[in-house]
């Protein structure tokens, strides 16, 4: 749902940043370090041999704005006549824990990574979003005919999400210049889902009423009506079929219009039997679990002053089973994919990364790097990723710099474009291309300890949606702020 993925750096599921070491300079796909256990795991085998360990811990702060236009708006009495609405989500997650370790003996590197590959915490609607509130309006716009003037409802929404991702590996180095790497990394994904949509009510010319209240009232009405139409019906009918074509005129016509009422009021009760399940509203609770695995191969070459590396990761099929509240199929389609019982595939996107470090000076690197992940193949949900316009694109680049011997300062950028569509956006779960900046510090307090500390800030574009037929338009944003800081050690 909207916003449910805390930490998102790279394509539309995948976290990219796993280490201080990429805050303070997003480029890390040509650099060697323990961070390379994920960025650049066949250059870890050019470290020192003996244990190295990494552990990283990020604070993270996000907002999800979603501005909606749609005329339904109209009818809510909290609207004051106004089609537009601005829908905010908060999330934060102040603990999210990665750990990066190596062994190198000889020409081998024995590798893992424990991290958190997507998701990372909860994000919170507290007004909901503009899709529940316009299938209210809808309800309330088709309920016109009845004596409907308007709507009023209550609205929550709040995802939460983790992928737990282990990586274990090997990088053998073949000589001085040229080192591969195999691994396979496995995903367990557990996702928790709330939205509720309650206190509906329906404005008439006698006030607000229920929603359950009005459904009841309408259908007695209805009832009545449709009584006082078979009874005439029962009265016409013997005259007409004992005269047939010599009955009266005004029996003929009087019978034809009964006929034609009752199959109106038919309609309108069968519509309204549709309407039932929102009767108290939608209070949606779905838990999602799922595991996928996949493998990691990679390459490094080193060169006079520069780093060459590549990277690719398969993509992860994954399936997410739902234990929901929900067991019924819903006019909102995006609450369909959380019904009890069945599965959603959630595949985690195959990535392909190049990066390159160039040691101007002895004190003095440069980095560039390039992500393409492959979103377009991916499967989802109701296969949406037919609906995107190609996979993800990154492109990196930074400076690092000693200017003592046990320190060194960093800094960086990275900008990403998807490729959306207005068909795959959505309030339920969007993206939006962005740039992001990283900076901060490597200390080494001795010479086994170095500290890590490092600040990463996300900007993100304002996408829009062109209106839909009925008037419906969006527009979508963020922010994402990150903090962290790191340990390294060497044994």
């Amino acid at each position: 749902m909207a916003g449910t993925t805390t930490m998102r750096a790279g394509g539309i599921l995948t976290n990219t940043n796993q280490s201080i070491s990429f805050l303070r300079n997003p480029a890390r796909d040509g650099a060697i370090g323990i961070d390379g256990v994920y960025s650049n795991p066949a250059g870890v085998a050019f470290m020192n041999e003996g244990f190295h360990i990494a552990f990283n811990w990020q604070s993270v702060w996000q907002t999800r704005t979603v501005t909606t236009t749609n005329p339904l708006f109209a009818l809510g009495v909290q609207n004051d006549a106004a089609t537009s609405k601005t829908y905010k989500g908060y999330a934060r997650a102040p603990f999210l824990p990665s750990l990066q370790g190596a062994y190198n003996k000889g020409r081998w590197s024995l590798q893992f990574n424990a991290t958190i590959t997507g998701g990372g915490g909860k994000c919170e609607f507290k007004q909901g979003i503009g899709s529940f509130e316009g299938a209210v309006g809808q309800i309330a716009n088709s309920l016109k005919p009845l004596g409907a003037t308007g709507y009023d409802l209550n609205s929550y929404m709040q995802g939460k999400q983790f992928y737990f991702g282990l990586t274990v590996g090997a990088a053998y180095k073949v000589n001085e210049h040229l080192s591969v790497y195999g691994g396979l990394r496995a995903l367990y994904g557990i996702a928790t889902y709330k939205a509720k949509i309650s206190d509906i009510r329906v404005n008439t010319a006698n006030g607000l009423i229920p929603f359950g209240t009005y459904l009841d009232q309408t259908n007695a009405y209805l009832a009545g009506n449709l009584a006082q139409v078979q009874a005439g019906l029962n009265q016409l009918k013997p005259i007409i079929d004992a005269q047939g074509e010599n009955a009266p005129e005004q029996y003929l016509t009087q019978y034809k219009t009964l006929l034609a009422t009752q199959a109106q009021l038919t309609t309108t009760q069968a519509s309204l039997t549709q309407l039932e399940v929102y009767r108290e509203g939608v209070n949606l609770q779905s838990d999602q679990t799922g595991f996928g695995i996949a493998p990691i191969i990679g390459v490094d070459y080193k060169t006079g002053n520069f780093n060459l590396a590549a990277k690719y990761e398969f993509r992860t099929r994954m399936s997410m089973k739902n234990k929901s509240t929900v067991d019924e199929v819903m006019a909102i389609e995006a609450v369909n994919q959380f019904r009890d019982g069945t599965s959603v595939r959630e595949d985690n996107p195959a990535q392909l990364a190049f990066g390159a470090q160039w040691s101007v000076l002895p004190n003095v690197r440069l980095n560039a790097g390039y992500h393409h992940f492959y979103d377009a193949e991916s499967k989802k949900y109701a296969d949406k990723q037919k609906l995107l316009d190609g996979g993800t694109n990154e492109y990196l680049g930074g400076v690092e710099w000693d200017p003592v011997d046990n320190l060194t300062v960093s800094g960086g950028f990275q900008i990403t474009k998807y490729g959306l569509t207005d068909s795959y956006m959505n309030d339920i779960s969007f993206v939006v291309d962005s740039w992001s900046f990283g900076l901060g510090a490597k200390y080494q307090v001795s010479d086994k300890v170095a500290v890590n500390a490092a600040y990463f800030q996300t900007n993100y574009g304002d996408y829009r949606t062109a209106p839909s037929a009925a008037g419906v338009q969006n527009s979508f944003t963020r922010t994402n702020k990150v903090l962290g800081l790191g340990v390294e050690v060497d044994f």
